[in-house]
């Protein structure tokens, strides 16, 4: 049986449809196309696949009681496996990107004098918090420019951080090994699929 290819038969705008081919015929499995529509199949594999990773964090999140689910966590995953050979899904830029955050979320939450803020302010704005989210978010976008890092999830990693939602100074290196792991586990299931993952980064980034 004749396959889609990715620069002939596959439909137009599904760039994700042509690894899923490749892993269904490694898997023995390319019935499946005959029987549903590509775009269903390549749903199913970002269903299948966010769903796995992310229970494998929240599972070692449970265990070892800690941050290793967050967030930010949920969009980087959906990058990995909706686009994975996009330039903002390389290794490089998600585990730097991710990085950039923590820091400068880190660094805004000090220096707006590391606040435990009110899940209420009573109508009235907060200033330490918008100080803070905003020093965070400007400083993080500047970085990613200067380095050369693309990677939007970390937009909301450095919020996170900054706002005091998970700002404890051990918290940072557990969030930055849970991305880790998720961009392992990226790598193995998307090689799986035969696709060309990056080792660390796209051949557009070079």
């Amino acid at each position: 049986m004749q396959l889609f290819s990715h620069s002939s038969r596959e439909p137009r705008g599904q760039p994700g449809v042509a690894p899923v081919v490749q892993l269904l015929a490694r898997v023995r499995l390319t019935w499946l196309l005959t029987h549903l529509p590509a775009r269903l199949v390549w749903a199913l594999y970002v269903l299948l696949n966010g769903f796995v990773t992310i229970a494998v964090l929240a599972f070692v999140a449970a265990v070892a009681d800690s941050p290793f689910v967050f967030p930010s966590l949920g969009l980087t995953a959906f990058l990995f496996f909706f686009n994975p050979l996009a330039e903002s899904s390389s290794p490089r830029n998600t585990l730097c990107g991710h990085a950039i955050g923590l820091a400068c979320g880190y660094a805004a939450y000090a220096i707006t004098g590391m606040h435990s803020f009110p899940q209420t302010t009573h109508g009235h704005l907060y200033w330490p918090r918008i100080l803070s989210a905003a020093l965070s978010l400007s400083t993080t976008g500047a970085l990613m420019v200067l380095l050369r890092v693309n990677h939007p999830p970390d937009g909301a990693t450095t919020m996170i951080v900054s706002l005091g939602i998970l700002s404890r100074p051990w918290y940072l290196p557990v969030i930055e090994a849970a991305v880790v792991l998720l961009t392992v586990q990226a790598f193995v299931i998307n090689r799986l699929a035969g696709l060309p993952y990056p080792l660390w980064q796209a051949n557009e980034e070079r």
